[in-house]
């Protein structure tokens, strides 16, 4: 084995529980994080003398050695004594030493003054992996965490960067929530929440209102708060920050963006953020070309770009062929504006009431058709969320919602996984509810990087993915039919995609009633399933028979 190691330049850790303890789950996490971030290593298992370690050592010759005890503190004590003096004993040592033990035992540990770090079972994989990453403490300094999105998602890996939309109605708590949150070291990236004034009216104040002065987020008013916001990041684990696009003024405020907070990614989207869902002033054709304008403008200068297009027409009760079918048009418009980072948000739980397997064979499917976009010029990153609307109200239900969702998300094998603060349904998210979120999500992707059964595999799932990919298909061709002269590329040319709206193939029950739409689409949770259905019968439509109906209309 050491022949083998070293002969490949590797660096080795040794590990195992001393004495009498029999207990090596902590021994076994620490192998796995030390193996996923290049090591390698071999586990002594439980009850290792004083004796058995020297000899490994001996034998193996470590670079790194760590000892775990997690019975009584006292007994504990007696042993990392004569191990220390065993090993001093020994002569020079060329390797180093780590404990892991119970709260009171690494403070006993620390107090001998040998161990390189003592480990009290509290720590985040992600703590534990910076350390193996060669980060002997928390980092105190902005180079310690790479502050662009390929760099951070690249060493993070293989864990998905943690991210939480936060914003409370005043820039003080804001700013003092920041603070805290990037000292707990809770997540990657902060989404600003800020208010519907600061997103569409920005750059207007004659049209802002201070009555509505912090609904729905942070009051920004003005660059300076912004690098007030951004200040307050820059320490802990300095997280990254990024902020949704707004819904006026778009471009001058992707420049604002870069220039007070470095906005991490743009975030957009294609028919929203407009008339359309009444946010902004824009007709869903110029809506959508604005928005096309956005992502062009952050692919010339290489940021990032989210579209979180699906979302929002499941979160208006749309079917999900018609989650599938946005999830394309979204990738494939990225493609077109030259974006080569490109970050597909999959939201779970919505609409509410679907089952597990049917909305992973949603998400299946949204991810298959999309990522057939994917090349060497078009990177995409996933990136899963649980619901917004499907916390329950009750705090301890939420908490077991948020835990769920988040590990059967892991299924995805996501890059970013997107926290929803358990407390949303009741009220916006406070910092200490953030952080105690962002930690029961890392305890479920852990949980699941530790080894999750393959639910993608239940041929259940695999047939209603295979089903929804072909009546996304039977969608988009009708949006292909669209096109009239001089209009060459459907899927991306904004009047193509409002026509696509306006006689009902792009559709949502809660757009009834709305001018841009004529649809009227019903739909029902049938077998967990969001199904669009004939109004008078109640009976399940394919595609062809609703796009059919539409004609005839």
């Amino acid at each position: 084995m050491e022949a083998s190691i070293h002969a490949h330049g590797g660096r080795l850790f040794l590990a195992g529980a001393l004495g009498e303890d029999a207990h090596v789950a902590g021994v076994a996490r620490a192998l796995q994080v030390a193996s996923e971030v290049g090591w390698s290593t071999i586990g002594l298992g439980p009850c290792v003398s004083v004796q058995g370690f020297l000899r490994a050592i001996h034998t193996h010759r470590p670079d790194l050695v760590g000892i775990s005890y997690r019975l009584t503190p006292e007994t504990g004590e007696s042993l990392l004594v004569e191990l220390i003096a065993a090993v001093r004993a020994a002569g020079p040592r060329s390797c180093r030493f780590l404990f892991a033990g119970t709260p009171p035992l690494a403070e006993r540990a620390r107090a001998l003054h040998f161990f390189e770090r003592c480990f009290e079972g509290g720590e985040s994989p992600e703590e534990l992996a910076n350390f193996f990453r060669g980060k002997l403490s928390a980092g105190e300094k902005a180079e310690d965490y790479p502050q662009d999105f390929r760099s951070r998602l690249a060493w993070k890996a293989p864990f998905p960067l943690i991210r939480h939309h936060f914003g409370r109605p005043t820039i003080e708590e804001t700013e003092r929530g920041i603070e805290a949150i990037a000292s707990a070291m809770a997540l990657d990236v902060v989404s600003l929440g800020i208010d519907q004034d600061a997103q569409e009216n920005f750059y207007h104040p004659e049209r802002q209102d201070s009555r509505r002065a912090g609904a729905g987020g942070v009051p920004v008013r003005s660059p300076e708060d912004y690098r007030r916001l951004y200040a307050a990041s820059r320490r802990g684990n300095f997280p990254l920050l990024r902020a949704y696009s707004g819904t006026d003024d778009h471009l001058r405020l992707a420049e604002m963006y870069l220039d007070t907070f470095r906005n991490a990614w743009c975030a957009t989207s294609l028919f929203w953020f407009g008339q359309l869902d009444r946010r902004g002033p824009l007709d869903v054709e110029s809506s959508i070309r604005a928005h096309q304008q956005l992502m062009r403008w952050h692919a010339e200068r290489e940021v990032p770009v989210e579209l979180n297009e699906p979302h929002h027409w499941g979160m208006r009760e749309a079917s999900d062929v018609i989650s599938v079918v946005s999830s394309f048009l979204s990738a494939y418009n990225a493609r077109a504006m030259g974006v080569r980072d490109y970050i597909a948000q999959y939201m779970f739980n919505c609409p509410g009431g679907m089952s597990d397997r049917m909305d992973l064979a949603k998400m299946l499917a949204c991810v298959e058709i999309g990522e057939s976009l994917a090349g060497p010029n078009f990177r995409m990153h996933r990136q899963t969320r649980t619901g917004l609307l499907s916390h329950p109200v009750d705090p301890d239900r939420a908490r077991g919602h948020l835990g769920a969702s988040v590990y059967l998300q892991m299924a995805l094998r996501p890059q970013i996984v997107h926290v929803v603060g358990f407390s949303e349904a009741h009220h916006a998210t406070t910092a200490e509810e953030l952080i105690q979120s962002c930690r029961m999500a890392h305890r479920a992707i852990a949980n699941a990087l530790g080894g999750m059964p393959d639910p993608t595999a239940d041929p259940v799932v695999q047939r209603r993915k295979e089903h929804l990919i072909r009546e996304a298909k039977v969608t988009l061709e009708a949006i292909r039919r669209l096109v009239s002269a001089g209009e060459s590329e459907p899927w991306t040319d904004p009047a193509v995609l409002a026509r696509a709206v306006a006689c009902g193939i792009l559709d949502a029950p809660h757009l009834r009633g709305h001018p841009a739409d004529r649809g009227g689409m019903i739909t029902r949770i049938l077998d967990g399933a969001s199904e669009a259905v004939d109004p008078q019968s109640g009976r399940i439509l394919s595609e062809d028979e609703r796009l059919r109906g539409l004609e005839a209309a």
